[in-house]
């Protein structure tokens, strides 16, 4: 796949760049959710234990190039060592890493402060990342969610130093080739979300890729719309008619069948428990929106997955976050997690809302892959090629 990872690496006294994400939510400076600090340990625990040290590199927020101080990574320091179990020495300026002083050199693990401080991280400048590459013998990238930034620690350092990526990146780009690269078929893509206009290059990339394209949400109102069916008051974008007849008509060409839903649950409020009918796809009362798909379409995608052998999965297939519209949504993900549980299925999905629906849905657990990579993820499915991956290529 063009690229090595820490097995690969001599890594015994080596002094190892660590490109991670551990950009999480803080409040009242506590950590509130370690998830992104926890899948991090792996990495750090097998470079030490192949004699490296590991030196993080990371960015917190958007500083834009300047010091800011609520956006400092101290605010992390104490879970980070919580987690990692190991000393951690906290380098406030690239000077004070490259002085190597007495603490930075007894701790296990060195973290420097938010990359993005420096103007010429997001820049991807040539003398920055040459001069960030020359704190460490070796390049480890372990942050996936970065890989679609062209950026100094992410993509510029690669060229200086021997690199590989780190046992997150590498699960994750396994479980993508898995998913699109090299899949076992049939492969079925379920996209959901409010908007096609977001999903252009992810819809247009996937037709020419998968047997099924499950399309839910506001997306497939849209889709409806276009083949001249009423919506009623449903969030719609009509102006992509056209764009959506384009799609259809390119996986008609490719093989691949677009299952949209045959029957919707309409309401005529946004909100929970809020009154509801099921009815036909295309018998939408002109008062009411469609906010979910309904129990047939629902069947219809669980006879998809029961034939496939292979779901890559981006986006809930109705209103999710209000009850009852997240029935479509939790019945899928269960029938994905059940065949997944039982061998027939591999199962990956990513994207913000993705992760929320299927962890609302109880099913997550049981997917072969959860990324949180948003904007990663997505280019990725889109067909693009990511700085940061093909870097690991580079030096």
């Amino acid at each position: 796949m063009g690229w090595k990872t820490i097995d690969d690496m001599d890594l015994n006294g080596k002094k190892v760049l660590l490109r991670v994400d551990i950009n999480v939510p803080v409040e009242n400076g506590r950590v509130t959710d370690a998830t992104r600090i926890e899948r991090i340990v792996p990495t750090v625990d097998d470079i030490i234990a192949k004699g490296g040290k590991p030196i993080l590199v990371a960015h917190f927020g958007r500083p834009k190039g300047k010091v800011v101080l609520d956006m400092s990574l101290r605010q992390v320091l104490p879970t980070l060592k919580e987690k990692l179990g190991h000393p951690v020495a906290f380098v406030e300026t690239l000077d004070a890493a490259e002085a190597h002083t007495e603490e930075h050199d007894s701790a296990e693990v060195m973290l420097l402060e938010n990359i993005r401080f420096h103007p010429g991280e997001e820049k991807n400048d040539p003398e920055f990342a040459k001069r960030l590459a020359g704190l460490g013998d070796v390049f480890c990238n372990d942050a996936f969610s970065a890989a679609h930034r062209a950026h100094a620690s992410t993509e510029g350092v690669a060229h200086h130093l021997p690199s590989c990526a780190g046992r997150l990146m590498q699960a994750e780009l396994e479980a993508l080739e898995a998913a699109l690269g090299n899949p076992q078929r049939p492969v079925v893509a379920v996209v959901g979300g409010a908007k096609v206009s977001t999903k252009l290059d992810l819809l247009g990339n996937l037709v020419a890729k998968v047997d099924h394209l499950v399309i839910g949400g506001g997306m497939a109102n849209t889709f409806l719309a276009a083949q001249g069916i009423d919506v009623g008051k449903s969030l719609c974008e009509h102006d992509l008619a056209d764009t959506a007849r384009e799609i259809l008509a390119k996986a008609e060409a490719a093989g691949c069948e677009i299952v949209l839903p045959s029957d919707v649950v309409t309401a005529r409020e946004f909100k929970a428990g809020a009154e509801n009918e099921v009815v036909p796809a295309n018998a939408c009362p002109e008062d009411a929106m469609i906010l979910d798909a309904g129990p047939g379409a629902v069947a219809k995608v669980g006879e998809v997955l029961d034939g496939a052998k292979t779901l890559i999965w981006n986006g809930p297939l109705g209103a999710f976050e209000i009850p009852p519209f997240d029935t479509a949504t939790n019945a899928a993900a269960a029938r994905a997690a059940e065949l997944t549980k039982a061998g027939k299925l591999t199962s990956v999905a990513g994207g913000g809302d993705t992760v929320a629906a299927l962890n609302g849905a109880g099913a997550a657990d049981s997917f072969t892959y959860i990324s949180t990579a948003g904007g990663a993820f997505l280019e990725w499915m889109e067909g693009k090629t990511l700085p940061g991956v093909a870097a690991l290529g580079a030096a």
